[in-house]
């Protein structure tokens, strides 16, 4: 068994959703994150367009921080060993623009799981 977390655009959460359904991955968890990649982004352009605008330094230092978070979704889903690779797949399909941002996914080892319900273990729980 695999845990499969991704990380990805705020926007994309339904079509992701979409393509898993279709792909035969109907459950899974979606959480609001706030997070930030390696590479710096610059939002001097928002400074210098709404400038004027922003009357309270606090807000403006807030908006134009260089290493500020931003918001995204993290998808989990456990699935069988077999199927990490269908579902990676349709993931980065559905998720790749090409540019900085896309996401990251990450699968890790499941040692056991439990459905709390049946008291069903192992792969019947999932």
């Amino acid at each position: 068994m695999k845990e499969i977390t991704a990380i990805i655009r705020m926007n994309m959460v339904t079509k992701t959703k979409e393509a898993l359904l279709k792909s035969g991955f109907p459950a899974f968890t979606c959480r609001k994150v706030m997070g930030r990649g390696k590479r710096k982004v610059d939002f001097s352009f928002f400074t210098t367009e709404f400038q004027e605008k922003l009357q309270d330094k606090n807000i403006a230092e807030q908006v134009t921080e260089m290493h500020r978070l931003v918001a995204k979704r993290m998808i989990t889903i456990l699935v069988d060993d077999a199927d990490v690779q269908n579902v990676v797949n349709t993931i980065v399909e559905v998720n790749r623009t090409g540019n900085p941002g896309d996401g990251k996914i990450f699968v890790t080892n499941v040692v056991d799981v439990a459905r709390v319900r049946t008291g069903e273990t192992g792969t019947a729980a999932i």
